[in-house]
């Protein structure tokens, strides 16, 4: 079920993916909270950093920090997490996952499901338009960045 700050959360890491278009990069944005606490959010930044592992997830839990434990947080992604990003949710234990988008890339969503992860796909229309009209004006980029 949505809550009022999952809605929030999915506007919010829309407007991480578009500051990352914005500057060059994917639009893939992420942000982590626990309830309607935010504890940090992120977009991917390949492009800008020249760092392959700089996904939107990776670069949110880094700006998250070190965390005890991520009991009760809740993982924002504007597209379905790849296999990287989805293994450190595992990893991390992260217990719930909302994703913007599984249209544009399916991801991982069923594995993260098998793995015990409560995943809520919302089908934001604007994450979703944005990244199409992404991978129509930079094929290349895109294939990049998902190891095609």
């Amino acid at each position: 079920m949505l809550t009022d700050w999952d809605r929030r959360f999915a506007e919010l890491v829309f407007m991480e993916a578009k500051k990352s278009a914005d500057n060059g990069g994917l639009p893939i944005g992420s942000a982590l909270a626990q309830g309607d606490r935010l504890i940090a959010s992120g977009h991917n930044q390949r492009v800008q950093q020249g760092d392959p592992i700089a996904h939107g997830e990776m670069d949110c839990l880094r700006k998250a920090g070190r965390q005890k434990s991520y009991k009760g947080m809740t993982l924002y992604t504007s597209l379905s997490p790849c296999m990287m990003c989805a293994g450190t949710i595992v990893q991390f234990k992260i217990p719930r996952v909302v994703i913007n988008d599984t249209e544009n890339f399916g991801g991982n969503a069923a594995w993260l499901r098998s793995r015990g992860v409560e995943v809520i796909d919302i089908q934001h229309p604007d994450s979703i338009a944005q990244m199409a009209r992404f991978i129509a004006e930079n094929p290349a980029l895109w294939n990049e960045d998902i190891g095609e």
